[in-house]
C-alpha cells in the first residue's frame, strides 16, 4: 500500500500509513497477535522517515546504528486479517541521543492501538550512545506543531 501523501501536505499534518492485517500476523483466536503490530508500527516509522526527506537506508550511511530501547503499545480494539490499517505516526520527543516516535493505529472506524518506540542514536565502534545527527534532529522537528 501507498502512504497517504495527502495527509502530510502541511508541516504539521499527521503521517498516515496504511497496511493490512496479513493472515500470518495472527495468533489462534484469529486477531493480531501482540507482537506482529511492531512490525506495522516499523514500516509506518520508515514511510514517515522517507516522507521527511531521510529514508533509513541514508541513516545508515554513517558509523552509527539506531537500535530500540523500548517499545510499548496498548491494544484498544480488535484488529483481524484482513482489517486495512491507518497507522499515524508523530514525533513524541527529541532528546540529545534519542528520539520517540507515537504510533496510532486506526481500523473499522476506531483506534485499535497506542504505542511508541524510543529509537538511541549509538555508534557502531564504541556500542554506545552518541548525539543524534543534526540533519535528523532538523527533520523531526520540522514536523512538531509550533511552541513544540
Amino acid at each position: 500500500m501507498q502512504p497517504m501523501a495527502a495527509r502530510w501536505r502541511c508541516r504539521v499534518a499527521p503521517f498516515v500509513w496504511e497496511s493490512r492485517i496479513r493472515f500470518v500476523d495472527t495468533d489462534a483466536s484469529g486477531r493480531i497477535h501482540y507482537t506482529a503490530l511492531f512490525r506495522h508500527f516499523e514500516a509506518a516509522e520508515f514511510e514517515f522517515l522517507r516522507s521527511i526527506g531521510l529514508p533509513y537506508s541514508t541513516l545508515m550511511e554513517v558509523e552509527s546504528a539506531f537500535p530500540r530501547i523500548h517499545v510499548e503499545c496498548d491494544y484498544l480494539g480488535s484488529l483481524k486479517c484482513d482489517d486495512v490499517i491507518a497507522t499515524t505516526v508523530t514525533v513524541d520527543r527529541i532528546g540529545t541521543t534519542s528520539y520517540t516516535l507515537a504510533f496510532e493505529a486506526n481500523a473499522n472506524g476506531g483506534v485499535a492501538a497506542r504505542g511508541k518506540i524510543v529509537i538511541v542514536c549509538m555508534n557502531r565502534a564504541t556500542q554506545r550512545s552518541q548525539p543524534l545527527p543534526e540533519r535528523l534532529v532538523e527533520a523531526l522537528r520540522a514536523t512538531l506543531p509550533p511552541g513544540r
